[in-house]
């Protein structure tokens, strides 16, 4: 998830509203472009090719899922489901025969649980649900920040906050989140919840949210790992969040296997058919370095990862090397799980939040740690001035050359999180040799 420093805009003007202005000004450019730009290219572009477009929400499948199941007794994972999903998602069934087709088949392909979250909503319109959802999603994801702040023990001033919270919502991967409905985006506040609960000493809170979020659990298996290995550094005071986990976890499989006898094994089968269908089946790493080389850059992240979180396993919930661990390893997650899709870069805010909260210890030293900082700021910051350009190009130049330039503001897409992990690995410790 890029976020726009705001030590950098700190730079450009000392008058706060000048820089809430700004910020405006540059979240404002990001939805122009996704809106005027990227889509009207995708429209065009599926015209031109035939590829069908309907409701194109990622939440519909889960929603028409949970719908059938609850109110209809049908297995979400059939292939019955699978081609009603397609009719509202694609518009129509895909056909195997056109070859522009998208391979996607957009089946269940979640923990059957996700029903209960959804169960509100089947016995409304789906539109309806769209409008509801969404404008849940943006006020999700604005109360993360502030959560993430408290997290992280940053005291941001109600100004600073307020361009954070802007700069969120402005940003690439939360307008596609917004926009697509994903459900990565409910699960980025979840575990903000989570680690919010933890800093406070709920323990049993956190471990139901965390047990929540494994709607997606290949965002917050790293995290259990963790919080596990955490909880067994001190399991007197810290056993309440295995069971708040352990009796939600319970309860959850419970309830799903009384609802469909036997939906692991669908599960199984729907996310291993995914895998192999899926363009997207990719995790960063794979794509900057191929699958042979990314999987074993992936190891070795891992095991980087699991020889800090082994030293601070006994670190406090309140101290600032817990907020570190946390926000390197959600780091970690984007850029190892099978899915290099942008909105799951929503997870990199805790990430950003503190690069930017010790800004001015990271921007010291030497010419080389300077010049590697402010490249990596600029990687980040990238895709608002991108986008910011192809919005004021528009007022002056046809349509027709704007959308030539449509993959401007995406140049840097894949490598922000590479570059957020790396100014974590190498920032932390100069963040906690200063003493701050």
């Amino acid at each position: 998830m890029t976020v726009v420093r705001f030590r950098l805009v700190h730079t450009l003007s000392g008058d706060p509203k000048i820089r809430l202005l700004l910020a405006l000004l540059l979240a404002s450019g990001m939805w122009f472009y996704v809106q005027h730009v990227l889509i009207v290219h995708q429209k065009a572009d599926a015209a031109l090719h035939g590829i069908p477009r309907g409701n194109l929400s990622d939440l519909y499948p889960r929603w028409l899922g949970a719908r059938e199941l609850l109110l209809h007794d049908r297995d979400p994972y059939s292939p019955e489901v699978t081609r009603e999903i397609q009719a509202g998602y694609y518009g129509r069934p895909l056909d195997p025969t056109h070859p522009n087709d998208p391979v996607d088949e957009q089946r269940f392909a979640y923990p059957v649980y996700v029903v209960f979250l959804l169960a509100p909503t089947v016995a409304l319109p789906f539109p309806a649900v769209q409008v509801v959802f969404r404008w849940f999603l943006v006020l999700l994801t604005a109360a993360t920040v502030p959560l993430w702040l408290r997290t992280l023990r940053w005291r941001a001033a109600l100004n600073t906050t307020a361009i954070l919270v802007v700069l969120t919502l402005g940003s690439f991967p939360v307008l596609q989140g917004i926009k697509l409905q994903q459900l990565s985006l409910l699960v980025s506040g979840l575990v903000a919840g989570c680690a919010l609960l933890l800093v406070n000493g709920y323990c049993v809170a956190a471990g139901i949210l965390l047990a929540l979020a494994t709607i997606k659990p290949q965002l917050v298996l790293p995290l259990c790992a963790w919080l596990l290995l955490w909880t067994s550094g001190d399991w007197r005071r810290r056993q309440n969040l295995a069971w708040g986990f352990a009796g939600t976890m319970a309860g959850l499989l419970a309830a799903s296997e009384y609802v469909l006898p036997g939906w692991i094994g669908r599960f199984r089968e729907a996310v291993s058919a995914y895998r192999q269908y899926s363009d997207g089946a990719e995790s960063v790493l794979d794509v900057l370095f191929t699958p042979e080389w990314g999987r074993i850059a992936a190891a070795g992240l891992l095991l980087i990862l699991a020889t800090v979180c082994w030293r601070n396993r006994r670190a406090a919930a309140n101290s600032p090397v817990f907020g570190q661990i946390l926000a390197l390893i959600l780091a970690t997650t984007v850029m190892i799980v099978p899915k290099a899709a942008p909105y799951n870069q929503v997870l990199l805010l805790p990430g950003v939040l503190l690069l930017a909260q010790h800004w001015g210890i990271l921007s010291g030293g030497n010419r080389v740690a300077r010049a590697t900082t402010w490249s990596c700021a600029f990687l980040m910051a990238w895709p608002w001035m991108a986008a910011l350009a192809l919005t004021m190009a528009s007022l002056l130049v046809p349509q027709e050359s704007v959308q030539k330039l449509w993959t401007l503001p995406l140049y840097t897409s894949l490598v922000i999180p590479a570059a957020v992990l790396l100014m974590l690995l190498y920032g932390l410790r100069k963040i906690n040799d200063s003493g701050s």
